[in-house]
């Protein structure tokens, strides 16, 4: 019987083994296409996927965390390099309920807090934006 398995697995693997340059750039090239990734708004309403575990005279529970409420950030407004968020005018490397101030844009602004980064654009995209000059 060892003998019927190991004869069955060597033909297996013959038949596998004969795999041509052509095919093996072509599995390659398929690797190195870029692949589209996940993006950033579809992550941040993800639930958090870790269980954490509670130990307590030798009995274990499992906590399941809740997504904590975050308190809104709001870009009201953009001039000459500053920020109004939520209710004051921020500029680079300001800090704003925990996260700091790291780009301000056009459009919008980059904020960071260790890993985390969000980004924040004005409520509607329109022409009219004021910019002051120096004279």
């Amino acid at each position: 019987m060892k003998k019927i398995i190991l004869i069955a697995l060597c033909l297996t693997l013959s038949s596998y083994a004969d795999l041509s340059v052509e095919q093996i750039q072509q599995m390659v090239s398929k690797i190195h296409k870029k692949r589209e990734g996940v993006k950033l708004e579809t992550l941040e309403t993800t639930k958090e996927p870790f269980v954490r575990l509670q130990e307590e005279n030798n009995i274990t529970t499992f906590v399941i965390p809740e997504k904590e409420e975050e308190a809104k950030l709001l870009l009201h407004a953009i001039v000459n390099g500053k920020a109004y968020i939520n209710d004051g005018w921020k500029s680079i490397d300001d800090v704003i309920m925990g996260y700091t101030l790291k780009y301000v844009g056009k459009r919008g602004v980059v904020l960071r807090n260790g890993n985390h980064i969000k980004k924040l654009f004005l409520h509607e995209k329109r022409n009219n934006f004021i910019t002051l000059e120096e004279r």
